[in-house]
């Protein structure tokens, strides 16, 4: 997911609700800050500032512990390991076991040791961007396999030591679920948290409505609504082929990358949108699903309990994995 400013999920309602709740439960608080290279939001009402500020280094804490491009973090350390057991947070290690999970789920379509490849590529916010070299690009991903990650308790070891670990597609819905479990311990009934996109309500509104969230239609003008799905305790993460991308000669290359060949992936999707109760299943999913396309995809979600999905295609039709969502197409 990108930032705020060109995310895939959008707030479709302002913040401004009526209702005869008390004073303080009617006001809210928000906070914002730039991590993961995103913009990050969050609006809690009936709740105090000090809550909001905790919620601000819990962002920096996990940026400094999972992100891949920052030296010091611990999957940089992994990275630069060699092959050598490193030995991490639990944070850290239950994430990559996470990533794993998908991985298996996936067939390997969802892969965490994505990065060389995905290091070589430069998306700049649709600018010119940087295709890799065929045979640099060929190399790299022949260091691409889940299956090359041991995770013993807390000690985590690359058996092929030009592996590399990214965690670029769920790290920002498991902070998400993290940053709702904390509000949620402190007493918040309300709040909308938003990580570049990954929108993930806690409760619904304090009036007692859901949530009306807007999924961003592909290659349009930012903040122009395809459709709106009303949700209450949810996630709402999306993945699409405009969010990074660049063009060249007539054709787009984007930041979905499929692990057999590195390369952007080729199907009929624009988008896909995951529901969910936890984010980080979102987070995954969305990419996951894109990658497989939409009949291997539905499939995937119909699969599973207490999913949710929205697929575009490139045609601009919507398809949603059931009629149980409470969807508004536009």
């Amino acid at each position: 997911m990108t930032a705020i400013l060109s995310a895939a999920v959008l707030l479709a309602v302002s913040a401004s609700a009526g209702g005869c709740s008390s004073p303080r439960e009617s006001e809210s608080l928000q906070m914002s800050g730039m991590y993961f290279d995103t913009i990050v939001q969050i609006e809690a009402w009936g709740t105090e500032q000090e809550v909001l500020d905790h919620c601000d280094e819990m962002c920096e804490y996990y940026e400094q512990l999972l992100s891949a491009t920052i030296e010091t973090s611990e999957v940089s350390q992994i990275n630069n390991a060699a092959g050598s057991p490193v030995t991490v947070s639990e944070e850290t290690a239950d994430l990559i076991r996470t990533g794993i999970r998908y991985g298996e789920l996936s067939g390997g379509k969802f892969d965490i040791t994505i990065a060389p490849a995905s290091s070589l590529w430069q998306f700049r916010d649709n600018e010119e961007g940087v295709m890799p070299d065929p045979d640099e690009l060929a190399e790299a991903v022949s260091h691409i396999d889940y299956r090359c990650i041991q995770v013993d308790g807390t000690t985590v070891t690359l058996t092929d030591p030009d592996a590399k670990i990214d965690l670029g597609g769920i790290a920002k819905g498991y902070i998400a679920d993290r940053l709702k479990e904390y509000l949620k311990s402190k007493g918040v009934e309300h709040a909308l948290i938003n990580l570049g996109g990954n929108m993930v309500t806690l409760g619904g509104r304090y009036d007692g409505s859901d949530f009306n969230i807007a999924l961003q239609k592909p290659f349009a003008e930012t903040g122009t609504a395809l459709a709106t799905v009303r949700v209450s305790d949810k996630s709402v993460v999306s993945s699409g082929n405009y969010e990074r991308f660049f063009e060249k000669d007539g054709v787009i290359w984007h930041h979905i990358l499929d692990p057999d060949t590195g390369y952007p992936v080729e199907n009929e999707l624009d988008q896909v949108t995951i529901i969910s109760e936890n984010s980080v299943d979102g987070d995954a999913l969305s990419t996951t699903c894109f990658v497989l396309g939409l009949e291997d995809g539905m499939d995937l979600i119909q699969s599973l309990d207490g999913i949710e999905a929205v697929f575009v295609t490139s045609d601009g039709e919507v398809h949603p994995s059931s009629d149980d969502l409470d969807l508004t197409i536009l």
